[in-house]
């Protein structure tokens, strides 16, 4: 196991460490191992006044940030990355250590954080409005501004990558942010909110607040000098949020759970479909909300996929996630292995077939065993419920009318695969599938050039690409008259 140092513990306000006000702690745990890594101060609601107090004069008018340049904005977020690309490796072991995920997983995370913080810096001096042709002798423009102060409140799966996503945007937009981590992964945002002081972002424009969704996320959403919230987390979750941010009309973006649909057309090459089957359910432990765990498969070629998918399952290494030969590391907690099992029992009681796995590991740490489902149907409960866990669930179609309709059935639609070599039917298929995002060939091919974001109870707003600065932006219409009528 890789001895990581602790480093920071504490709530990050006005670019000073700070212990809670009520004076308590909290345990982090490493998933792995189930032992404690670190106490961390807990935050609750006086301390979300105060993180609220320093981003409310961070953004006043003539203030610092507010005053400075857009394009000194994207350098200020530029300099970030290049902080935390210097230190990418205590980050990605950082990540590991907190998160459970194999090393090399947490490696590619840090360099897609690194990427998502570079993109928006280069959108920093390019969000402007119009000139408009109004009616009337007036001149008419739109100026786009920030919103203010932004309430962000990630999840423990991407720790590092999911704070870039809040970030990099709203700080691109000229925004100042208020971060949640989750409970589970605070280590890394408070890291990176070292590197955002040294590289020079004024007090207050960046705050972290660890602590509990009860305590201090509720704070955050219902505090009534935060104007905006983005939150991405479990669809549950996500209609409290909604709820409570109603009674202030805060702005809003959702990024919610899914359980997504992958259809195998009966054009494929079997064994390369069953790896892209494979990876698009299991990466990150499962832990992934647009993971496509609906797996449908033709019936011409069920079975033989079947087998397919029990052989790779079977392949996978459960194991420390520092070492290299790992694949798969535990989930990330008690509640959550509870929750996976507890799934699995009822895949089980409902008819569907054990191909491989089913259990939880008997090692130490929060293992389950890669688990293949096989003669699922559409009714059962891992048919509809979002497992996040290494549990696949393949399912048998023979139309492709028919399967659209049963991909469509499900109440998320954050995003949606078909693997086919007809034209046709890829074409079909993305414009009928209720999804925010459509892979043909391919699964989960996200990147930060691309809006990501559901339909339905998937959640609203869209995160990445230019339409992730949109939630971020308010648009200002300026009309004058022109003397004279001119």
């Amino acid at each position: 196991m890789s001895q990581v140092p602790i480093k920071f513990t504490q709530i990050f306000i006005n670019n000073e460490w700070h212990n809670s006000v009520s004076g308590k702690t909290f345990p982090v745990i490493n998933p792995a191992t189930e032992e404690k890594i670190a106490d961390v101060q807990e935050g609750d609601k006086a301390d979300i006044d105060k993180a609220v107090t320093a981003a409310r004069e961070a953004f006043k008018l003539g203030s610092t940030w507010r005053s400075m340049d857009a394009s000194a904005r994207g350098r200020l977020i530029n300099k970030l990355a290049d902080l935390i690309e210097i230190e990418r490796q205590y980050l990605s072991e950082l990540e590991s250590l907190d998160n459970g995920k194999p090393l090399a997983e947490a490696e590619f995370d840090l360099d897609c954080t690194v990427a998502t913080f570079r993109y928006y810096a280069g959108w920093a001096d390019k969000i402007h409005g119009k000139t408009i042709p109004a009616d009337g002798p007036v001149v008419s423009f739109t100026k786009i501004e920030p919103v203010g102060v932004c309430g962000q409140i990630i999840p423990w799966n991407y720790p590092a990558l999911m704070l870039a996503w809040k970030w990099a945007p709203a700080l691109a937009a000229g925004n100042t942010v208020i971060l949640k981590p989750a409970e589970q992964t605070p280590l890394s945002a408070l890291y990176i909110a070292k590197l955002a002081a040294e590289a020079g972002f004024p007090p207050g424009v960046i705050n972290v607040v660890p602590g509990y969704g009860p305590t201090a996320g509720a704070a955050l959403v219902a505090h009534p000098r935060v104007d905006k919230i983005a939150f991405t987390g479990s669809t549950e979750i996500g209609k409290l949020i909604s709820k409570t941010a109603s009674e202030t009309l805060k702005r809003v973006t959702l990024e919610l759970g899914g359980k997504s649909p992958l259809v195998v057309t009966e054009s494929v090459d079997i064994p390369e479909a069953a790896q892209i089957a494979h990876d698009a359910c299991f990466a990150n432990m499962g832990q992934c909300c647009c993971a496509g765990t609906r797996t449908y498969v033709h019936e011409s070629i069920y079975e033989e996929f079947v087998k397919h998918s029990a052989a790779i399952a079977n392949k996978r290494v459960l194991g420390s996630p520092f070492d290299a030969n790992v694949t798969q590391g535990p989930q990330i907690d008690a509640a959550q292995t509870a929750k996976i099992l507890d799934l699995i029992e009822s895949g089980k009681k409902q008819g569907a077939r054990v191909v491989t796995g089913g259990q939880r590991s008997t090692r130490k740490g929060y293992f389950i065993e890669p688990t293949v489902f096989a003669d699922v149907t559409d009714s059962m409960r891992i048919a509809q419920e979002e497992i996040f866990g290494p549990v696949q669930q393949i399912l048998k179609y023979k139309s492709l009318d028919e399967v659209i309709d049963r991909c469509n059935s499900s109440a998320y639609g954050l995003a949606a695969g078909i693997l086919t070599k007809d034209i046709n039917q890829a074409l079909k298929f993305s414009g009928a599938v209720q999804a925010g995002s459509v892979w043909v060939n391919c699964y989960d091919h996200t990147v930060v050039q691309t809006p990501f974001g559901g339909f339905k109870q998937s959640g609203h707003g869209r995160e990445l690409g230019e339409e992730g600065l949109h939630g971020y932006c308010e648009v200002k219409t300026v009309t004058i008259k022109l003397a004279g009528g001119q």
